[in-house]
């Protein structure tokens, strides 16, 4: 998930969409009517069987960025413990490319906030700024470095005033590329005797195409390779800008996801190619069937499910999950977090940045909007609000 967070098809497209409908209108459709308990049973199982995203529980826990809530994100520390902890898909890889090429997995391409790349002088003059999506950004970025350069350095804690005990961990592992994720997926699927699922992102396609790093290729070059480029294959890839996630339907048959910030935003491939809607118009109707046409999911931020006031309360539910339902489309929003700061009001405990909130209240708020899952930096506590609200 990326800069967009407040922290922070073509042939084939029918059946593919049909897949996914499948699990909504199955398994998410017993979730959407407050299921007793055979239907949060159908629910929790995924609402049948036949493979594919069909298999997956629903609501569906997500282990954002892995098990980020406890480990520095984006590392295969913070991967496995997601598994462990009961994820039933991780987000392994915010995909950015190197110099030399290579995809890696960081959650955005400047480094300097995620690795100890400022603690090796022999990279002090690849210190720069850049614009991103707009943005002046100053750092160390990843298409700056060859593999082999970065393969040197670290990951440490991105957000550590809120999260102190993860420092513990800093320096312990390097940065992933997304080959070894997709072979660390084979062997964890044959450790853990089930599929292991992966929901990768493209970060900043545009960006990166202008650099002549284009991150859509690289991507479905490498799933072909791994046999990994199916209909029922275990990875999802999402990306917040839309034509990415159309050039990427022209390439796989995965599922793919358009991810969705805030309503007045406008995604960056919009802005570049001087198309005026903004995320307002893509979660209309008409604008969620036209997303229907090329993917089988959306990735809103949890505000345009549930707003918030002035004070951070929530409010009314909008209508986005029975849109995005009667598109075709599975809703999997973004991002629960157990710290008081990334609560809403209500369901914050004191003011310590550190502590944790009544997350369990939010998580059954939300899971009653009929969602399909959610991206959670703490699986665990994810997987106890879910068997919560399907058993309740």
């Amino acid at each position: 998930m990326g800069t967009q967070e407040s922290d922070e098809h073509t042939g084939g497209t029918t059946g593919r969409r049909a897949l996914l409908g499948a699990a909504v209108l199955g398994a998410g459709g017993a979730v959407l009517g407050l299921p007793g308990a055979a239907g949060a049973a159908d629910a929790r199982h995924g609402g049948g069987h036949g493979g594919g995203v069909k298999s997956l529980p629903v609501p569906t826990v997500i282990g954002h960025r892995g098990a980020s809530g406890y480990r520095p994100e984006h590392t295969f520390g913070s991967y496995e413990l997601a598994l462990d902890l009961g994820a039933d898909i991780v987000e392994a890889g915010d995909l950015v490319p190197t110099k030399d090429g290579h995809l890696v997995c960081r959650h955005e391409p400047e480094i300097g906030g995620t690795t100890d790349v400022a603690d090796h002088p022999e990279f002090a003059d690849r210190r720069r700024t850049k614009s991103l999506d707009g943005v002046p950004v100053t750092g160390w970025f990843t298409e700056d470095f060859t593999l082999a350069e970065l393969k040197t350095l670290r990951a440490t804690e991105r957000i550590e005033a809120n999260r102190p005990h993860n420092t513990l961990y800093d320096g312990r592992w390097e940065i992933p590329t997304f080959e070894e994720v997709l072979r660390w997926q084979n062997e964890q699927t044959r450790k853990r005797g089930k599929q292991v699922w992966i929901y990768p992102e493209l970060k900043h396609p545009t960006y990166f195409r202008k650099l002549g790093l284009g991150t859509e290729e690289r991507l479905a070059r490498l799933l072909r390779r791994h046999g990994k480029d199916r209909k029922n294959s275990p990875v999802i890839i999402q990306s917040f800008e839309p034509t990415s996630i159309q050039r990427m339907s022209k390439l796989v048959r995965n599922p793919l996801a358009v991810l969705l910030s805030g309503a007045n935003s406008r995604p960056w491939d919009f802005v570049e190619t001087g198309d005026p809607r903004t995320t307002a118009d893509l979660i209309t109707p008409a604008g969620l069937r036209e997303i229907a046409s090329y993917a089988q999911g959306i990735g809103p931020t949890l505000d345009l499910v549930i707003p918030k006031d002035s004070a951070g309360r929530l409010t009314e539910p909008t209508t986005l999950v029975r849109d995005a339902h009667r598109a075709g489309l599975i809703l999997h929003p973004y991002t629960m977090r157990n710290e008081n700061p990334f609560l809403p009001a209500e369901f914050r405990k004191g003011g310590d940045p550190d502590a944790y909130g009544d997350v369990f209240g939010a998580f059954r708020t939300y899971f009653a909007t009929g969602i399909d899952g959610v991206f959670t930096d703490n699986p665990d506590t994810g997987v106890l609000a879910r068997e919560d609200f399907v058993n309740g």
